[in-house]
C-alpha cells in the first residue's frame, strides 16, 4: 500500500512539472505537444492504480461467502460416546477459537444451556447442546464485530450406524443493543470440534485400555486356571498311582500266597524229576515253606527256602497258614 501511494506521489509531481514547463513558454509546438501528451499518460497511469489496484488491507479478509457456513463432519464412534464428548464440552466453560482481547486465548466464563433463542429451533433428529456467553466484548473471528453482546455454540449429535455418528456446530453473535446477528467465519467451529474430537479419542482410548486390561485380566485367570487343574491332574495322577502300587502289592500278595506252600506232616522228599523213581535230593520238613515255581498235574516245581530247586509231590503241599 505505501508502495502504491509512493508511486502515484511521484506521478503527480511529474504532472505537476510538465504542467508548469508547458504554461511557461519555454518550448515550441512540438515540444509542446510531446509535453501534454506525456502529461496525459501521466493521468492515466495514476488513474489505472486508483482503481485497479486491489487495496492490500483486504487481502486477509475473509469472503462474504466464508461466514455463516458452520461446521458438520462425520466421527467413527458410536452415537453415546459423541454425546458423552459434546456434553462435557459444552460443560467446560470456555469458547475455543475466539477471544475479546489479543492477549486471549479463548473465551471464558461460557455456561451449558438447554436451548438459545440465538437459534431457530431444531426441529430435525438429533440431540441438542448450547454453549453460551453473555456480555462478550466485540470476539475475534465474527463479521464485522464492534459491540457488546451474546456468543453462543450450538451442537447437534445424530447417529449414522452402530459405530459412526454426524456431529454439527454452529457459532453466532448477536449485538445486545443493536441486536445484529454477525457470523462466525468457522474457526469456533473448528475449534470445538477438535475439543470434542479429543475427547472421543480419550473415551476410545479408555475403552480400549479397558479391553486390554479385562483381556489380561482373562489371561491371568485361565492361567491360573490351568495352573490349578494341572496340580489336580497331578494330583490325581498321583493318587492313581499309589493306588496302582497298592493294587500290585496286594495283587503281588495274592500271588505270592498262590505261589507260596508248606510240606504237610510228616515231611517229603525233594526230587530231582517228577518222577517216583527219580533220586532225593533233599528230605524237607513238615513246616517247611516253598515257592511253587512249575506245575504239573501231579508234581510241583519248587524252590526251598535256601534256594535248592527240585520237585515234590502236589498233595505233600498245602496253602500258608
Amino acid at each position: 500500500m505505501r508502495l502504491r501511494l509512493e508511486c502515484m506521489r511521484n506521478n503527480y509531481k511529474r504532472a505537476e512539472i510538465s504542467s508548469f514547463v508547458l504554461s511557461s513558454g519555454f518550448l515550441g509546438a512540438r515540444s509542446r505537444f510531446a509535453v501534454l501528451r506525456r502529461f496525459a499518460l501521466v493521468v492515466l497511469t495514476v488513474f489505472w492504480l486508483a482503481f485497479t489496484i486491489t487495496p492490500l488491507h483486504g487481502r486477509d479478509h475473509k469472503k462474504h461467502e466464508d461466514f455463516g457456513l458452520g461446521f458438520s463432519t462425520e466421527i467413527d464412534a458410536p452415537e453415546s460416546e459423541v454425546l458423552q464428548a459434546v456434553g462435557t464440552v459444552a460443560d467446560n466453560g470456555i469458547i475455543q477459537g475466539s477471544f475479546e482481547y489479543n492477549k486471549d486465548k479463548y473465551i471464558g466464563n461460557a455456561s451449558a444451556a438447554t436451548s438459545s433463542n440465538l437459534f431457530p429451533e431444531w426441529k430435525d433428529p438429533g440431540t441438542v447442546f448450547y454453549k453460551v456467553r453473555t456480555k462478550v466484548l466485540a470476539p475475534a473471528n465474527f463479521k464485522e464485530t464492534r459491540d457488546e453482546g451474546t456468543l453462543a455454540v450450538r451442537y447437534v449429535v445424530q447417529s449414522k450406524s452402530a459405530d459412526k455418528s454426524i456431529l454439527r456446530i454452529d457459532a453466532i453473535f448477536v449485538e445486545d443493543f443493536r441486536r445484529t446477528p454477525h457470523a462466525s467465519d468457522g474457526s469456533v467451529e473448528s475449534a470445538e470440534y477438535k475439543d470434542v474430537q479429543d475427547h472421543v479419542d480419550a473415551l476410545q482410548l479408555q475403552k480400549t485400555q479397558a479391553r486390554q486390561g479385562e483381556k489380561q485380566r482373562e489371561e491371568e485367570l485361565a492361567r491360573q486356571a490351568l495352573e490349578r487343574k494341572s496340580a489336580d491332574d497331578e494330583a490325581v495322577a498321583l493318587a492313581t498311582a499309589q493306588t496302582s502300587v497298592q493294587a500290585m502289592e496286594q495283587h503281588l500278595q495274592e500271588l505270592r500266597k498262590q505261589a507260596e506252600r508248606v510240606i504237610k506232616s510228616p515231611g517229603a522228599q525233594l526230587k530231582s524229576a517228577p518222577f517216583h523213581s527219580a533220586s532225593n535230593l533233599k528230605s524237607l520238613d513238615a513246616g517247611t515253606e516253598v515257592v511253587i515255581i512249575v506245575v504239573t498235574p501231579y508234581w510241583y516245581g519248587i524252590e526251598s527256602e535256601g534256594g535248592q530247586h527240585g520237585w515234590v509231590q502236589r498233595d505233600q503241599l498245602e496253602p500258608l497258614p
